[in-house]
């Protein structure tokens, strides 16, 4: 009879192994489906933020401002459908900055359409910057493309342009990178430079992934992100 049995014993250990493996290390803090959903942490605020027309649904979880993502199933059709992001306040005029600066690492998706972006307001929401660290599918800046520059610690393709209610100048890397950091207060001094814009109140620094398309659903991770200034 022991000789009958050893295998099936064998067998559900086995199997309640491969399912204990299966489950996530840890519940994250926070989380929430909510379109709109919002969590305040450590100075940041983490958003859901889906705001496009044709949105699917989307869920964000976060264990901290730091380390956050999206699982995100938005049509394959044109036009932004969400922003999820982590923001810092900063409010400071650019001449009053010593430093500007931030990190980060993701983990993401090598279909569907988005970019993975800095997103800068500046004297509230008259002027906003974008940083596109790196692109998949189908995405393209805002504006005609001006010139290409190194500025910040990375070589950028510069583009200007108007959503009709604001100015925005987008800065997008020559070539993708996944992990870096970013001298912002860089960037905004070269804007000023070329006239762009004057010495600026910048209001805030959002990180995260402006999505287009994820049709089937698809996991955008956040592994690290901080803003510094001082």
């Amino acid at each position: 009879m022991m000789k009958t049995w050893k295998p099936v014993a064998a067998l559900v250990t086995l199997l309640a192994a491969l399912f204990v493996s299966a489950l996530p290390a840890q519940a994250a803090t926070w989380s929430s489906s909510d379109k709109w959903g919002t969590w305040s942490n450590g100075g940041y605020t983490v958003r859901n933020n889906v705001w496009g027309s044709g949105a699917g649904p989307q869920t964000i979880w976060a264990n901290s401002y730091s380390n956050f993502g999206v699982w995100a199933n938005h049509p394959n059709t044109g036009g932004v459908k969400s922003y999820p992001h982590s923001a810092r306040d900063i409010n400071r005029r650019i001449s009053s900055l010593g430093s500007l600066t931030s990190n980060f690492n993701v983990s993401r998706p090598g279909s569907g359409a988005y970019c993975t972006c800095y997103d800068i307001w500046a004297d509230g929401h008259n002027y906003e910057i974008m940083i596109w660290m790196n692109k998949q599918g189908a995405v393209g800046p805002i504006g005609s493309r001006q010139t290409t520059t190194s500025v910040g610690g990375h070589t950028w393709d510069v583009h200007r342009g108007s959503n009709g209610s604001n100015a925005v100048f987008s800065f997008v890397r020559t070539g993708n990178t996944n992990s870096g950091s970013v001298d912002i207060k860089a960037v905004l001094n070269w804007l000023r430079n070329a006239g762009w814009m004057g010495d600026v109140n910048v209001t805030d620094v959002q990180f995260g992934y402006e999505i287009t398309s994820s049709s089937g659903g698809l996991n955008f991770n956040v592994n690290s992100y901080s803003v510094n200034f001082s």
